[in-house]
């Protein structure tokens, strides 16, 4: 059983982002990989045994005990063959989600933790996938139990070493604040490292590191999808769209959106629209 979630305005988040959860009975040896993954995982053994192969060990897993698989990282996993596992799972990304991973003792070079069947680690597993399951304000319940689940993630594996201050991190959320309350104005990346009081050069490397894009793709690309969600849902002319996402000439506006939506505003609006 399996709940895959995509990354859209209603279930997107920029810090954290839960993007699968579920629970599945494996059958005898049944494998994953190698490949790498695009998120984090975690993966906690109810029942049964298996292996986990990654930076060249191999660890041999039963019940009551987890392992950590970090994006991009090559692994590989396998159900035994007499006693194939069972395991439940979360996948979780954002610009956050290192970060706090990086408070708990748990890497690629240590991926193996332990917790018993009362443990509340265990219970707040489980109820990340439940949550995952309502209907009703879904991504709001999904994000807190997933911020309790990593919060005793690191009350029960604390990483003592870790350092709290000047953080790139703390750049980034600085950053993504300044652009999200900004787009609508005539703002540009020289504004956003003033803001900071960082180098644009250093804010664009550190960025990208973090997001997969550099300052302008992100305020393009938001500027964009704030644009479709006006055309979508208002009645508003082009031109106070245009304006309303930080662009001042309608022109430049529309052909700035064709380029990236692969239609004119009007032509979108006419396709999309959820007026009737």
């Amino acid at each position: 059983m399996a709940f895959v979630f995509s990354n859209n305005n209603d279930y997107s988040n920029i810090e954290l982002n839960l993007y699968t959860c579920g629970i599945e009975s494996c059958e005898s040896e049944h494998s994953y990989g190698p490949a790498v993954r695009s998120g984090y995982m975690i993966h906690y053994v109810l029942d049964g045994k298996g292996t986990y192969k990654v930076n060249g060990k191999t660890y041999n897993l039963e019940k009551n005990q987890g392992f950590l698989i970090e994006p991009n990282v090559l692994i590989y996993y396998k159900a035994d063959r007499a006693f194939p596992w069972k395991y439940t799972w979360i996948g979780f990304n954002g610009i956050k989600a290192k970060d706090y991973l990086k408070r708990t003792t748990l890497s690629s070079d240590n991926p193996i933790f332990s917790f018993p069947e009362n443990s509340n680690l265990l219970n707040s597993l489980s109820n990340i996938v439940d949550s995952s399951k309502t209907t009703s304000n879904r991504n709001l319940i999904i994000l807190s139990k997933l911020y309790e689940f990593l919060y005793l993630l690191c009350e029960n594996f604390p990483n003592h070493e870790v350092i709290t201050t000047d953080r790139p991190i703390n750049y980034i959320e600085e950053a993504l604040f300044f652009i999200h309350q900004n787009y609508a104005d005539k703002i540009a990346i020289k504004d956003i490292a003033a803001h900071i009081c960082i180098d644009r050069s250093y804010l664009h490397r550190i960025f990208k590191n973090f997001t997969n894009k550099s300052p302008q793709e992100y305020l393009l690309s938001l500027r964009m999808e704030k644009a479709a969600s006006l055309l979508q849902n208002t009645e508003l002319r082009i031109s106070d769209v245009s304006r309303s996402v930080g662009y001042s000439d309608p022109l430049l506006f529309s052909k700035t959106f064709k380029k990236s939506k692969g239609l004119s505003p009007s032509d979108f609006r006419y396709k999309y629209s959820n007026l009737e």
